[in-house]
């Protein structure tokens, strides 16, 4: 129990120390990675990009250790079940594919496009 609070403690401590590293950026100024970027990026920023993604997860997983947040209080537990079949390397390739054959939506948020057209399916493949 002492363990799981001071794990805790760390990653909320980890937490403030990069909001205040990274300033006081409102999330209406938080810029999004649309198609547009990620089709000019090397497979590298890709995947380090989905890394941060995977990363989120992992802190809130951790954070909440075992006690899970319900479906109406985090998206998270909802998008790693619905890529739970999924690597870095698939879901860098879908997001390529996606991109590729919708050239007219390249200002589409590639987490959205991740949403929408990968997590929502593994989810209703899960069911």
């Amino acid at each position: 129990m002492a363990m799981r609070l001071q794990a805790r403690a760390s990653v909320a401590a980890a937490c403030v120390v990069l909001a205040a590293a990274g300033g006081m950026a409102r999330a209406d100024e938080l810029p999004l990675v649309t198609g547009k970027q990620w089709t000019e990026s090397s497979e590298q920023v890709k995947k380090a990009y989905l890394i941060g993604i995977a990363n989120i997860v992992q802190v809130e997983r951790a954070y909440h250790a075992g006690n899970a947040p319900t479906d109406a209080q985090s998206v998270l537990p909802r998008l790693q079940k619905g890529l739970q079949d999924h690597t870095l390397d698939t879901v860098r390739e879908g997001l390529d594919r996606w991109y590729a054959s919708h050239r007219d939506q390249l200002q589409r948020p590639v987490i959205e496009t991740l949403w929408f057209e990968m997590a929502l399916p593994g989810l209703q493949k899960a069911r």
